[in-house]
């Protein structure tokens, strides 16, 4: 299947807002389920379900990206766009295996984890436990704001591409249809 035109207008035009809107939600949606066990079984599958959209949309966005550029006239803004927009499928992928691992070890009810409580402290120590999850926080934390930098430095790029030369500072003096009478 090859991603093109839909209306007149690339594919990849529309399929970016879905990348810029689901990595920082997914990204936020993972830090708050690390740090906070009850927002995560709150959540439940729906942040894997979340992170797995999330992922799904970078490739989709990338292929369509790469059907744009052999359609555009090739500078060193779009090449570079390119190049940056090929990074993110790993912090996407990051973001979905922590969320995934983290619906996953939150997903049983609190009253099974209080029952099996005196089970648990005897094979992991409490201290233990709490350091595994402040590794995790710390290691969700690191791969959201990876994601949302990588995020937004991909879509300032590809603004300063689409955009260069594209409008002036100075009005124009032509408003458009409104002003006719």
């Amino acid at each position: 299947m090859s991603l093109t035109v839909v209306n007149g207008l690339p594919v990849h035009v529309l399929i970016v807002h879905f990348v810029v809107v689901l990595v920082p939600l997914s990204a936020l949606a993972v830090v708050v389920g690390a740090i906070w066990p009850s927002a995560a079984r709150r959540m439940g599958i729906v942040l894997p379900v979340l992170a797995l959209l999330t992922l799904a949309s970078v490739p989709l966005a990338t292929e369509a990206g790469e059907w744009l550029e052999e359609h555009v006239d090739s500078n060193a803004l779009i090449r570079r766009h390119a190049e940056l927009g090929d990074g993110l499928l790993p912090w996407a992928a990051g973001l979905f295996v922590l969320a995934t691992a983290i619906w996953w070890t939150t997903r049983r009810p609190a009253a099974a984890q209080a029952a099996s409580g005196e089970q648990r402290t005897r094979s992991a120590s409490p201290r233990s436990a709490l350091v595994v999850r402040v590794a995790a926080a710390v290691l969700s934390v690191g791969v959201a704001a990876g994601a949302v930098v990588d995020v937004y430095r991909i879509g300032d790029s590809g603004a300063n591409a689409a955009w260069q030369d594209g409008f002036s500072k100075a009005a124009t003096g032509d408003r458009g249809d409104n002003d006719r009478q």
